[in-house]
């Protein structure tokens, strides 16, 4: 037996996947990313946002008082178009920027009860839909399925994550 593999052979015959099986991986991807995000989607069209609304609003209920320069590192776009986001959650009230203490320059971001709200709702679709996938699934394949997210990131995110996770996962 390989080091590669297991004693069944599964594990050896998963190093050396077809492109076509890769493909099927693929196409995997994208269809079950469009179902985890058609329930958010559906709730962000009430109030003319998108994604990338909801990608702020995630991660700025999971760093609370996090800053405009860590959101944008952790979502990876640019200043401009943060600042697009930004300024509706905040007009709208679902964020509040505050002046950082210790440099002025800086702006902290932390939901509002209304973001909070929206946060929820948005978070609870999502979790419903993994939390029946993850059942379906079974232990093992969600431990695996979470190793090749993870190593499917960029060395810098995955670090990232792993910060983030272990900050509230």
């Amino acid at each position: 037996m390989s080091d590669r593999g297991t004693a069944s052979g599964e594990g050896e015959s998963l190093l050396f996947l077809t492109d076509e099986q890769l493909r099927k991986g693929i196409e995997a991807m994208f269809f079950a990313y469009r179902g985890f995000t058609a329930d958010p989607d559906r709730i962000l069209e009430n109030y003319a946002y998108g994604r990338a609304h909801h990608r702020a609003i995630h991660f700025i209920h999971r760093a609370p008082g996090t800053t405009v320069n860590n959101l944008l590192g952790i979502l990876g776009v640019t200043k401009q178009s943060l600042n697009r986001v930004l300024r509706t959650l905040i007009e709208d009230g679902l964020v509040e920027s505050r002046i950082g203490k210790k440099d002025k320059r800086e702006r902290h971001l932390f939901l509002t009860e209304a973001g909070a709200a929206l946060e929820r709702e948005l978070s609870e679709a999502q979790r419903t839909r993994m939390r029946a996938a993850y059942r379906a699934a079974g232990p093992g394949a969600v431990a695996g399925f979470r190793q090749v997210l993870e190593a499917m990131m960029d060395p810098e995110m995955r670090r990232q994550f792993g910060t983030i996770k272990e900050n509230g996962s």
